[in-house]
């Protein structure tokens, strides 16, 4: 049998180097029929935010299900905060309610966290994490990873996080969002692309967008923040990008039309092996008219990666 990838070229999977090992990255998370059409940079553009977080996490259920997790065999999922994937950890949580997930072999590792607010402040990411998504399914509280801001020896704490993750056997697939600069993660614009987990000074612009968690007030926002590097997202054996709104769109732009650039570090994952950008409707509007309706013309091959697996 033959396959098409999503840039319609088409394949043995018998020759194709994706499809010789069941050791092969692909092969641990993606069914045969769709390791083919994997090795290409994908954009989903959906009506609506909503539309969004449901692709989103469908896309994660997914994943994790194909990948069979165990007591032995954990899927490591790196995992952002903010208003962008609120949608998506909603799903995920009917999804295990539902009982057609669990979190019990997944093992997660967040982007960032500001330096210096207790843990349990409300709007620390240890607090986000824990009220929006981790107490509400069935993880373990020792399988979650976010790094610490108040670590005594914080560049020790960075070092840390990434020996961790390659001690998990590295990330399966890293969720993102970015801001309206095009930042993932606190990866601020002049960031280097080969950058790791370190302590970073976040940019005005980026404190302003904050201030609304923190009462209006710029004095209670956090200056600094520990962060994931670019390189950290990119080791990922699959990345998925979220993008949503109209204040993204130029960001959207930058990241898959123009090349690739330091001042926009989401452009980075133009080189990633896997990479899926998931926007709205308003996140397109910078793009070209032709851009759009290439990969709109292509959903019916990327809904398919969301669709309801059957019974094992």
């Amino acid at each position: 049998m033959y396959y098409y990838t999503l840039q319609e070229d088409l394949i043995n999977p018998n020759q194709h180097t994706a499809f010789q090992s069941e050791n092969n990255a692909f092969a641990r998370i993606c069914p045969a029929p769709f390791r083919a059409c994997m090795r290409t940079m994908k954009l989903i553009i959906l009506n609506d935010y909503d539309q969004v977080g449901e692709w989103a996490a469908k896309y994660i259920r997914n994943k994790i299900i194909n990948f069979n997790p165990g007591p032995d065999r954990f899927f490591i999922l790196g995992l952002p905060t903010g208003g962008t994937p609120l949608g998506c950890y909603k799903k995920l949580i009917e999804f295990y309610k539902k009982g057609e997930i669990s979190f019990k072999y997944v093992k997660t590792f967040n982007m960032d966290e500001y330096v210096g607010i207790p843990r349990n402040h409300p709007e620390s990411y240890h607090s986000f994490m824990w009220n929006n998504l981790f107490k509400h399914i069935d993880i373990k509280s020792e399988n979650t990873h976010i790094l610490d801001g108040n670590a005594a020896n914080l560049v020790e704490e960075c070092d840390s996080f990434e020996k961790e993750i390659k001690a998990a056997g590295g990330i399966d697939l890293f969720v993102g969002g970015i801001g309206p600069d095009g930042h993932i993660a606190f990866n601020e614009p002049g960031s280097s692309l080969l950058s790791r987990t370190r302590v970073k000074t976040l940019a005005q612009d980026t404190i302003l967008a904050n201030a609304r968690f923190f009462d209006g007030d710029l004095s209670k926002v956090p200056t600094m923040a520990l962060t994931v590097g670019v390189a950290t997202v990119m080791d990922a054996r699959e990345v998925m990008i979220l993008i949503t709104g109209v204040h993204k769109a130029f960001a959207l732009y930058k990241a898959i039309e123009e090349g690739v650039n330091h001042m926009w570090t989401v452009s980075a994952f133009q080189q990633h092996p896997q990479t899926v950008f998931v926007c709205d409707e308003d996140a397109t509007l910078e793009l070209r008219v032709k851009t759009v309706k290439y990969f709109r013309g292509m959903m019916h091959v990327h809904n398919k990666l969301v669709d309801p697996l059957p019974p094992k």
